[in-house]
């Protein structure tokens, strides 16, 4: 009797194209795209110029992105948990305003639901790239400027710089939030110096604190 052997299975490759993350991740070419260029996924280049992208580095992204739900979570429970604010702002009918730099949908809604039960004072704006926060900035000169470090067109460190030229910042509060550890915050250095810098899984509880001293301030 001869027992036949299947075939032995292929490795699986240790890289995807564009296009397999692309559907793997339920998003656009283009965002996968932009993902490599600030870092979030590591890629190279074929011979062919064609880009391939580590499995591993997309295993990862898939894992914060489940942190990031779980964090999501939390701050619904301490939403649903936590009275509305009754602050003197609230009831005087001033709204401060805040300007959110940030090209992370997730994290947008985040700082929204956060603000919306918490500060119902504070008046939020979002902007998804430096460039367009750079001219919203001109135009609303917000109390609270809320900017991530890495974005796309302008990084965050870049677009500090070029708005502490401008007396108007001067009467802003600037918070920065980044997922960079204290390491890779490394080489924007140079913008970050006396600025409250809160790290991304912390943003749930480091950022209402953050938003009541500015409060507190303006009101003294």
């Amino acid at each position: 009797m001869t027992v036949q052997t299947s075939p032995p299975l292929a490795p699986i490759p240790p890289h995807y194209t564009t296009l397999e993350v692309a559907k793997l991740l339920g998003m656009a070419v283009r965002s996968i795209q932009l993902m490599v260029d600030r870092g979030e996924l590591q890629a190279w280049k074929t011979a062919g110029g064609h880009r391939r992208i580590s499995r591993a580095s997309v295993d990862t992204w898939l894992r914060e992105r489940a942190a990031d739900d779980a964090q999501t979570a939390s701050a619904l429970e301490i939403v649903s948990q936590a009275p509305a604010s009754s602050s003197p702002q609230a009831t005087q009918g001033h709204r401060q305003r805040i300007l959110l730099i940030e090209d992370s949908v997730h994290f947008q809604n985040l700082v929204r639901l956060l603000i919306e039960h918490q500060f119902p004072q504070m008046e939020l704006h979002v902007a998804n790239d430096g460039i367009s926060g750079l001219m919203l900035y001109g135009q609303l000169q917000p109390d609270v400027l809320i900017v991530d470090i890495l974005l796309p067109g302008i990084d965050g460190a870049t677009l500090i710089t070029a708005l502490r030229s401008r007396p108007e910042f001067a009467k802003s509060a600037l918070i920065v939030i980044t997922s960079l550890s204290t390491e890779e915050r490394a080489p924007y250095a140079f913008a970050l110096n006396d600025v409250k810098v809160i790290y991304k899984p912390q943003l749930v509880n480091e950022l209402p604190l953050a938003l009541s001293a500015v409060a507190k301030h303006k009101e003294s």
